[in-house]
């Protein structure tokens, strides 16, 4: 048999994680806090039926919408993006700086496709998502993790291994971090932006849950604090539209942006037509407002309830993170009990899955197993309240 290349033996049990992690939404007989779906009451299922017969019925949009479009993306998408996405947060940018991505995990890709050879360092936050460790597996390039402070990366840390490992890219999710739901205080992503200049090094600026903020203050991203090149903001519309649409964008500059659509054209040619021109109806019919706040008190309501379960159920010395926005509430178990050991149990006994925290660390021996990452997003309240006590009540047999 023809052997496969290195890189998919470097990604083994990274891929099992995050097979674990997606057939954890399937099972249905399963109660997952693992994944990271949106709420069923999210959809906006009729609206888009509706939209998507708008498209249809009008000659021009469905020609558009069904042929081969340009590879940066269709114009009304771009335009909506930038008048209701970017401008609002911040972020001035052209036309040309913005292209649409078949979701953010492309837009990652993309990025990574760019710039990394087999190798090259990556800092990326510790925890991290999962996904992005998967992707920079991927790409066979050395990922070195740095601390994580209550607001976001330690800049010491960072830049002490900035000087150490010479990295070409920064990964970073500061905006209610997957997996802790922590965000960067706006004093470090200043620090962060002057990082990428003076050390000529790539931040790649991933930011798919920054509109679900249903409490504290809104905190402008990396890069509206800087000019520089060196900043490339990603984000995904799967949480704020539909996960299905596959949709994302980046946002560089212009000569950058360039080779991004070259690496592009030689993956996909481009985003599908249909779902960008149904997102695009979306933006410009005035939707968004609206269902974004519907949105943010769903999951208001379900942080609340998560949150105060986990006081109420867990084991005594159980720490929780309390995020102002996103899906996640990161969990450390007290001394003693292993998530990653007692999962497979709890799947047995009480038929709940979670996030292992051990998943979200890039070094194979780090002692992350006491961590859980409990995903609210998806489920309902009575659901949550029901399954917190059991989970508390299972954790408490085991101590």
């Amino acid at each position: 048999m023809v052997q496969y290349a290195k890189r998919r033996e470097s990604m083994d049990y990274i891929i099992e994680c995050m097979h674990n992690i997606m057939e954890s939404l399937t099972n249905k007989e399963l109660t997952s806090f693992g994944g990271g779906a949106p709420a069923k009451e999210a959809y906006p299922i009729e609206l888009i039926r509706e939209l998507t017969q708008s498209v249809l019925n009008d000659e021009e949009k469905a020609m558009q919408a069904l042929s081969y479009g340009a590879t940066i993306g269709l114009t009304t998408l771009r335009k909506a993006v930038q008048e209701n996405l970017l401008i609002p947060n911040g972020i001035k940018a052209n036309m040309d700086e913005i292209m649409i991505t078949a979701g953010g995990i492309q837009a990652l890709y993309l990025v990574c496709k760019l710039y990394l050879d087999p190798g090259d360092v990556v800092l990326v936050e510790s925890p991290t998502f999962v996904h992005a460790k998967m992707l920079f597996d991927s790409f066979e390039v050395k990922c070195q993790s740095c601390a994580m402070d209550e607001d976001g990366l330690n800049m010491e840390d960072l830049e002490a291994k900035i000087n150490r490992y010479h990295p070409k890219l920064i990964y970073t999710m500061p905006t209610f971090q997957n997996p802790t739901g922590i965000s960067m205080s706006a004093q470090k992503r200043k620090h962060m932006a002057l990082l990428a200049e003076k050390y000529d090094v790539i931040i790649l600026e991933d930011d798919p849950y920054s509109e679900i903020r249903y409490s504290g203050e809104r905190l402008d991203p990396i890069k509206t604090y800087t000019d520089s090149k060196n900043v490339i903001y990603a984000n995904s519309l799967s949480k704020i539209f539909s996960p299905g649409a596959r949709l994302g964008y980046i946002v560089a500059d212009s000569e950058i942006m360039k080779d991004l659509v070259d690496m592009k054209l030689a993956i996909d040619t481009c985003t599908n037509g249909l779902t960008q021109a149904i997102c695009a109806e979306f933006f410009n019919g005035g939707h968004y407002p609206s269902h974004l706040g519907n949105l943010c008190n769903i999951y208001r309501s379900r942080r609340d309830v998560m949150k105060k379960a986990i006081e109420n159920h867990f084991p005594v010395g159980t720490k929780q993170t309390s995020p102002d926005g996103g899906y996640y509430i990161w969990v450390e178990l007290p001394r003693g009990l292993d998530g990653r050991e007692l999962l497979p149990v709890a799947i047995e006994e009480v038929k709940i899955t979670y996030g292992s925290g051990s998943d979200f660390f890039v070094e194979e021996n780090h002692e992350g197993s006491q961590y859980l990452r409990l995903s609210f997003a998806g489920i309902n309240e009575h659901v949550i309240e029901e399954s917190m006590k059991s989970l508390g009540e299972f954790f408490k047999s085991k101590q």
